[in-house]
């Protein structure tokens, strides 16, 4: 706890040391990373629809997993009520941002848990993504550290338990779910049919 102590008041010093800009960029980020993967599993999404079913599956499955482990990352902060660094590390500088109320307990971070699960189902499902949403995943993690708000352990953890725990959890699911598409492929609801997609075969015959 000392070491990780030690290194936040170095990150946060340096925080200081840095442009008004970047600082505001570094703020911005810590929520804007949020709505960048949403995009990124809608476009996901979108894309698998003309694929086979376990992608659709994969896809569908990666914000699902998302979602849980942010919930299993709340539950997990309720019961280890580590206060965050903004108020408890002596000599720290100040944040750049408020400190969390009493109460939002500072381990795992769940931006870290929502980065590091989202990175990980996005690469799952187009892994050509993992050049772009890995670095992300870091860079919003670390972000959370640099405004002062949570300490490295935090985040480290908190990118590891989202990202693995996101990964199995979509590896055990992906064939219930796959069977789920095909039956929606099959169905005569037209809004099952265009949520699973035409798939691979449906679509190559609509453009012949």
């Amino acid at each position: 706890m000392e070491t990780s102590s030690a290194l936040y008041r170095a990150i946060l010093n340096f925080a200081h040391s840095t442009p008004g800009w970047f600082q505001f960029l570094a703020e911005i980020w810590t929520e804007l990373g949020l709505l960048v993967f949403a995009g990124l599993f809608l476009v996901v999404w979108w894309r698998s629809r003309g694929d086979s079913a376990a992608s659709v599956a994969v896809a569908v499955l990666a914000p699902l997993a998302t979602g849980v482990m942010y919930v299993a990352s709340e539950l997990l902060k309720s019961f280890i009520n580590e206060d965050r660094p903004c108020r408890a590390v002596a000599r720290a500088a100040k944040p750049l941002v408020e400190c969390p109320a009493v109460g939002d307990w500072s381990f795992p971070s769940n931006h870290s848990v929502i980065a590091g699960a989202a990175a990980a189902g996005l690469i799952l499902a187009w892994p050509r993504l993992a050049v772009f949403v890995a670095p992300m995943a870091v860079l919003m993690a670390f972000s959370r550290v640099f405004v002062g708000v949570h300490y490295p352990h935090d985040v480290l953890v908190g990118l590891l338990f989202g990202g693995i725990g996101a990964a199995v959890l979509v590896w055990v699911s992906a064939r219930l779910a796959q069977g789920a598409i095909m039956w929606m492929r099959a169905s005569s609801l037209g809004l099952l049919v265009w949520f699973a997609g035409p798939g691979a075969a449906r679509r190559s015959r609509s453009l012949t």
